[in-house]
């Protein structure tokens, strides 16, 4: 997991570049037309664009903008869906019980730094999870419903970093007169609030989204043992 954790930084480094560099780079346009005045590729150092051109009375301003509003939505941002099912050699509480557990998910989900449970009210359960690795790090809050045994499903509803965030998983039998089995069933549903958290959306996506039912897999392995049942029989399902 370290080695696709360090991919991962790689190509989150390029897309945060590049996002910068675009950004840097429509500043300097607007600033040329509007005061004849051209910004190095630092754009933070003026050159007059002729000896002969007075510079303006008082500096251009570059607007300043934070981490999380650096690329307003000019463009929008795209919602992308997943699904994955997948019949494991665990049964139904012993994958329910792993997934039910937001507390721990700072062990083995990918890219989760921190999970906690804020409150517990009525069914649902409010827990704050801290995702990506300094510099780019956001908190974000979910709320967690469950039907026993069937189904988790989780529901961003307060952070910066997504305007939707949704996650369910579904618990059902696996192979014939094997209670030691389940189906298990994963669907995500995101969106990037800003246009600069939209160019991480594959990163986002290949690091952490197509790895989450692998790491809670190998998350039963390490409480429950291997897997009971052959591999040639455990498949995904189309």
């Amino acid at each position: 997991m370290a080695g696709n954790l360090g991919k991962g930084a790689a190509a989150l480094g390029r897309a945060l570049l590049q996002a910068e560099s675009r950004h840097c780079q429509g500043v300097t346009r607007a600033a040329r037309k509007q005061h004849g005045i051209r910004y190095l590729s630092s754009c933070g150092i003026l050159a007059s664009q002729c000896p002969a051109l007075p510079l303006p009375a008082t500096p251009a301003q570059v607007p300043r903008r934070t981490f999380l509003n650096l690329a307003a939505p000019l463009l929008g941002s795209k919602r992308i869906e997943y699904s994955e099912s997948k019949v494991l050699g665990y049964s139904i509480e012993q994958m329910y019980d792993i997934v039910a557990d937001v507390a721990n998910y700072k062990i083995f989900v990918p890219w989760c730094n921190c999970s906690k449970v804020l409150s517990c009210k009525k069914g649902v359960t409010r827990a704050e999870l801290e995702v990506g690795f300094p510099p780019v790090v956001e908190r974000y809050v979910s709320e967690i419903s469950v039907i026993p045994r069937h189904q988790v499903r989780a529901v961003c509803s307060d952070g910066r970093l997504f305007s939707h965030l949704e996650t369910v998983w579904r618990f059902s039998p696996g192979l014939s007169g094997r209670p030691d089995t389940c189906t298990l069933d994963f669907y995500v549903s995101f969106e990037f609030k800003s246009l600069l958290h939209s160019q991480l959306a594959n990163v986002f996506f290949d690091e952490v989204v197509k790895q989450m039912v692998c790491a809670f897999e190998k998350q039963a392995a390490r409480i429950y043992g291997r897997q009971v049942v052959p591999a040639g029989k455990l498949r995904a399902v189309q």
